[in-house]
């Protein structure tokens, strides 16, 4: 081995020492306890896993589904107003209000929410003030709601952040080229923007779907009652059973949830580099 290669190799060790350590140890851990009962090769934890968290995965996968979708759609309409508006003011004023949620840890958020959200929160104290509701048809959004809109609240300035870059960075003869020939802002931003931005987009949802699935405060903190999503089921196995088994045996279901995720994204980025 050369001297640059073992140089390289000697800076390369201390992240990849990390990322074994901390990644790819526990990642292997937990897919072999998963298959493990009593020391024996079985499917037994991931029979009862099925058995009694059926609804919460089903539950989990609406939850990211809907807030993902909600995620995108706002990023989309959000992005496209900071990069096709013509009033100063207001893209101006977006641009430093859509930041602030980024500073927010989930657990602060989830707390926010719940002071927010509740059947006496500001939102429902807000909507009485202005005579919208009254008090007898205030109603609590600490459920599925709550949990979406938190997630989508959060998440959505991070996916805008990759989006609008994408779309500046675009060139703009095409916009112009659109408007030259008659079309608005909306059709512009669905029919010319957003294609050439499409891979950033699923990137950004490919990421929210790894940080929905790995949060544990706000369906915890937000939905007090059953179903709920599948971190506050593998906690509850470990702290309350010490179940392991079971909790990486839905620990792994989740991992294949992500992994479907990527593995479309993937195969979207291959058409494009084929075609």
């Amino acid at each position: 081995m050369s001297k640059e290669r073992y140089a390289t190799w000697l800076m390369l060790a201390p992240s990849l020492g990390v990322i074994l350590a901390l990644f790819a140890m526990p990642l292997i851990l937990s897919v072999v306890t998963s298959f493990e009962t009593d020391g024996f090769f079985s499917f037994a934890n991931y029979q009862k896993a099925f058995k009694v968290y059926s609804k919460d995965i089903f539950f989990t996968v609406v939850i990211v589904a809907l807030s993902v979708l909600l995620i995108c759609l706002f990023s989309i309409a959000i992005a496209g107003a900071l990069t096709l508006g013509e009033n100063r003011f207001v893209v101006a004023s977006l641009r430093w209000l859509y930041r602030w949620p980024l500073f927010i840890p989930f657990i602060v958020a989830a707390q926010l929410m719940r002071t927010f959200l509740a059947k006496n929160g500001l939102m429902n104290n807000v909507l009485i003030s202005l005579d919208v509701i009254t008090p007898l048809q205030a109603v609590s959004f600490l459920d599925w709601r709550g949990i979406i809109i938190t997630f989508v609240w959060k998440q959505t300035p991070f996916v805008t952040l990759l989006l609008a870059g994408a779309m500046a960075s675009i060139d703009r003869a095409t916009i112009d080229a659109g408007r030259n020939l008659g079309a608005g802002r909306l059709r512009i931003l669905i029919e010319i923007v957003v294609p050439q931005t499409v891979s950033t987009l699923m990137v950004g949802a490919i990421l929210s779907v790894v940080t929905i699935m790995s949060v544990l405060s706000v369906p915890l903190m937000i939905n007090a009652g059953t179903p709920t999503m599948m971190t506050v089921d593998i906690a509850f196995r470990i702290n309350s059973y010490g179940d392991y088994g079971v909790a990486n045996a839905l620990g792994v279901i989740s991992y294949l949830m992500v992994g479907i995720a990527s593995w479309i994204y993937l195969r979207h980025q291959i058409k494009e580099t084929q075609s």
